[in-house]
């Protein structure tokens, strides 16, 4: 459902973009004359949230969207099968 919801605002979705030294699972760009931040999600299964976003930022995925000049945000989403889903969103700082 979060696919179809964000189309209202952001262009589709880039999956498993090259960027850094790894591969971006999700990346959401915001359409022109839209006031919302990038979005660069890593997923996990069994794993943490926390880890998502170390992976994030030590593989670089945000150099991609480095010269964006929005706001960029880190999005790290776990699913663990005893525990359920957790996130972590932080704002990406140059």
């Amino acid at each position: 459902m979060a696919y179809y919801s964000a189309k209202t605002y952001y262009m589709n979705p880039i999956l498993e973009l090259p960027s850094g030294k790894g591969y971006a699972d999700v990346v959401y760009l915001p359409r022109r004359n839209v006031d919302k931040p990038a979005l660069l999600v890593e997923l996990k299964w069994n794993h943490s949230a926390k880890g998502a976003i170390a992976q994030i930022k030590e593989k670089r995925y945000a150099s991609w969207v480095e010269n964006y000049t929005g706001e960029i945000l880190l999005v790290g989403v776990n699913y663990d099968e005893k525990k359920g889903h957790d996130c972590v969103i932080e704002k990406h700082i140059l």
